[in-house]
This record gives structure tokens, C-alpha cells and sequence, in this order.
């Protein structure tokens, strides 16, 4: 194929094999004016193995802001630029997605060039529900926000995909337990299209009981089951009732709350919004 001028191409690269990398991928690498590339050194050994010698231009999380302009001008002036990432689709989980935005805005042609992506390759071989599922990316790294994030998924019914990395993985499990609950279905898949390639299946508490044995190696995709669509419909007063007791046997309005939304359609804050409306009376 025969890039054309002015034009961004995005361009995914292997995740991990190097012979998922397509033919138009490496034909497009070859004749485009610059590579705007997440890790030069990283692309540069993929680069070298497909003999592509199209100079390189760094474009990462840190120098976004000031190499944006420096982009959009090339662009303007009629160079062909390609943009990748170090895995997988651009702009998926890294800041590709400001460039082509503003590509956009600015009128630019965008063209993608498809290939490997760690989301669809885990959940095609996952073995859990496909028709309707949602991705998360990376959850918060502070606890508290991590926590808070999945609580506005409890009741998401479709399928759930994160990444995360290896030195976070126990404490992700241990809050999708105290979140959504232990007893879902879960598969962590790691080393995704490598020589050591391997998806564990299993429910969030097995997950836990096996990483706590298991030292967690490799970047993770997760593939989670969702909320489970016959949870029972409750009341207001039957919720309110539910909460006095909980609250009487020694549980916070917070945890109360945290608890009941693992057996509702409700997520935690709605709950929690109804549980400081009861008074202190008629729980004491």
C-alpha cells in the first residue's frame, strides 16, 4: 500500500509475538516520514527485526504535552506519521488518544492499521460471556480509589475487562472480593501471545487463595463476569429495614451499605444515600 501525505496512521504492534505483526503494518512503518513512538529503544528492536529504518520520534505520558504541537505541524506541512505504542493498539491505556484527538479536531486524516490487542485476545479465549462486555483499563493505584471505582460497577451486567500489573494484583483481588464479591468467575490471563503464555480460571477467592501461593508474574488482563441480572428488587422500606439490621448487629452505615449492594440491583452509594436517612433512634 502507498501512505498518503498529511495523514496519521495508527498503527498496532505485536503484543508479544512478533509474527502477529501484519504485512500492512510493516508496509505502512516503511514509508511513513516519521514514527512517533511510546519507547524509541522498545520500537526500535521491532524496527531493527523487520529492517525498517523510518526515524523515530519519542511521544510518551511525560512529553505529550510539548511534542503534540511539534506533531500536528509535520502533519500539517504534508508528513506521513505513524504512531505505536509498545503492545498492542495505540491510544488504548496510553496517550495516543490525545493525538488522534487532536488530529481530529484540527482535520487531519486518521487511518487505523489493526492488528494485535491484549483485550480482545484475553476475552476470545477467556470462556466467559463475549456479546456485551466493558473495559476498565487500569484501575486507580491508591486503594481507596481503586475500591471506589469498582463500586460503581457492581451492577454492570456485562462482562468486565481491566489490566493491571503484577505488584498490584493481590490487592485488586482482594477489593473485587470486598466489592463485587468472591464468588465470581474470573480469568487472569499473562504473558499474552509469549512463549509462557497461560490463563488461569477460576472465582475471585480462588484467584486470591492461588496468587497468595503464587508469586504474580507479567503485565495481567482480567476477564470478570458481571453482576448477575436475577438479584432481587427490594423496597425502600424492605432496604431500610435490611440496613437497621445489619447496623444493629455492629456494621457502619458504610459497610452496611457495601454488604447490601453484593445482594442488590443497587450500587453501594444508593444504598449508603438511603442508610444516613435512618435515624440513630431507630437503630439504637
Amino acid at each position: 500500500m502507498d501512505v498518503k501525505a498529511g495523514t496519521l496512521y495508527v498503527v498496532a504492534t505485536p503484543i508479544g509475538n512478533l509474527e502477529d505483526m501484519t504485512f500492512r503494518a510493516i508496509a505502512v512503518l516503511q514509508q511513513v516520514d516519521a514514527i512517533a513512538a511510546e519507547d524509541t529503544r522498545h520500537t526500535g528492536k521491532l524496527l531493527q527485526h523487520f529492517q525498517i529504518t523510518t526515524p523515530q520520534v519519542s511521544y510518551h505520558e511525560h512529553n505529550r504535552t510539548s511534542r503534540l504541537p511539534d506533531l500536528l505541524n509535520r502533519l500539517q506541512q504534508g508528513k506521513a506519521i505513524a504512531i505505536v505504542t509498545d503492545a498492542g493498539v495505540p491510544g488504548i491505556s496510553d496517550p495516543g488518544y490525545d493525538l488522534v484527538k487532536a488530529c481530529v479536531e484540527e482535520g487531519i486524516p486518521v487511518v487505523p492499521i489493526p492488528g494485535a490487542s491484549a483485550v480482545i485476545t484475553a476475552l476470545s479465549a477467556a470462556g466467559l460471556p463475549t456479546d456485551r462486555f466493558v473495559f476498565e483499563g487500569f484501575l486507580p493505584a491508591k486503594g481507596n480509589e481503586r475500591r471506589d471505582r469498582l463500586e460503581t460497577l457492581q451492577t454492570e451486567p456485562r462482562t468486565l475487562v481491566f489490566y493491571e500489573s503484577p505488584h498490584r494484583l493481590r490487592q485488586t483481588l482482594d477489593d473485587m472480593a470486598a466489592t463485587l464479591g468472591g464468588d465470581r468467575s474470573i480469568v487472569l490471563a499473562r504473558e499474552l501471545t509469549k512463549l509462557h503464555e497461560e490463563f488461569w480460571r477460576g472465582t475471585v477467592e480462588e484467584a486470591i487463595a492461588h496468587y497468595t501461593t503464587h508469586e504474580p508474574q507479567g503485565e495481567f488482563t482480567i476477564v470478570l463476569t458481571g453482576a448477575e441480572s436475577n438479584q432481587p428488587l427490594l423496597s425502600e422500606a424492605a432496604l431500610k429495614a435490611e440496613l437497621q439490621q445489619l447496623i444493629h448487629q455492629g456494621l457502619s452505615r458504610s459497610q452496611a451499605s457495601r454488604q447490601l449492594a453484593q445482594q442488590t440491583s443497587l450500587s453501594r452509594r444508593e444504598i449508603y444515600q438511603l442508610a444516613l436517612s435512618i435515624s440513630d433512634d431507630t437503630i439504637s
